[in-house]
């Protein structure tokens, strides 16, 4: 996330929910950080960074949920900052990183918040009770976790089988988008998802509209993937080049 910040042109502040002892092929390991140094890193961030825009990500506990929706629920009634939730469930390994008890209070306390959930293949099925199989169903899952949650939606298709194209759905209620871009063959990259979430964090910051940030999102982890590189066994998302980011 700090480093598609960086990329971006844009300051990143952290708050650590999570320690993860994981690789590029699996998680090992996941531990919480306490809900009251979560909360004081908040606290710490706002008190003299106050972000743009915000994103969260692996949560894990239900404590951890509720410190994150008390938070910026408290802050409804002040000037409101764009809040990303990336609904970090599954890792692409098959590791739990959501705890079951935790999912109730992301749905009632913290989605409603948002002003854009990300979920992909995965994650809608699980916020819907049904996996999409084809971008229509991408579409009738994003109006589904919408109304349902009040927050637009980007469900991301990046796993869709059969498909020769990595297709998103983003929907707000007003604008509909169908981003697509074609896959990049024999690359099998690790940490895509809170790329693209990070990247319209990004824009969001930089003063876009929701919209608009979806696309930057989408160019950016795009070039991302296609310039991807390898470490040892595995690969690692490319360096975007200050041409694409302009043109973002």
């Amino acid at each position: 996330d700090l480093k598609t910040f960086a990329a971006l042109g844009v300051h990143g502040a952290s708050a650590i929910a999570c320690l993860t002892a994981q690789n590029p092929r699996r998680v090992l390991a996941v531990e919480s950080c306490s809900p009251k140094m979560l909360r004081q890193q908040i606290e710490a961030v706002f008190e003299e960074l106050r972000p743009a825009a915000v994103k969260t990500g692996m949560l894990l506990t239900a404590e951890n949920v509720r410190v994150v929706a008390e938070f910026f629920g408290a802050r409804a009634a002040r000037p409101r900052i764009p809040l990303i939730v990336d609904p970090v469930l599954i890792s692409t390994s098959g590791a739990r990183l959501l705890e079951p008890a935790a999912l109730k209070i992301l749905k009632e306390q913290l989605l409603p918040l948002a002003t854009l959930v990300t979920p992909n293949l995965d994650e809608a099925e699980i916020l819907t009770g049904r996996r999409p199989a084809s971008a229509e169903e991408m579409r009738e899952a994003a109006k589904e976790i919408r109304l349902k949650f009040g927050c637009a939606v980007l469900v991301k298709g990046g796993h869709l089988r059969g498909g020769r194209e990595a297709a998103d759905i983003f929907s707000d209620g007003k604008t509909e988008l169908l981003l697509s871009a074609p896959f990049v063959k024999g690359v099998r990259t690790h940490g895509t998802g809170c790329t693209y979430s990070a990247a319209i964090c990004a824009a969001l910051a930089l003063g876009h509209d929701l919209p608009r940030a979806v696309e930057i999102g989408k160019n950016f982890i795009t070039a991302a993937i296609a310039g991807s590189y390898r470490i040892g066994k595995h690969f690692a998302l490319g360096h975007v080049s200050p041409a694409t980011r302009k043109n973002n």
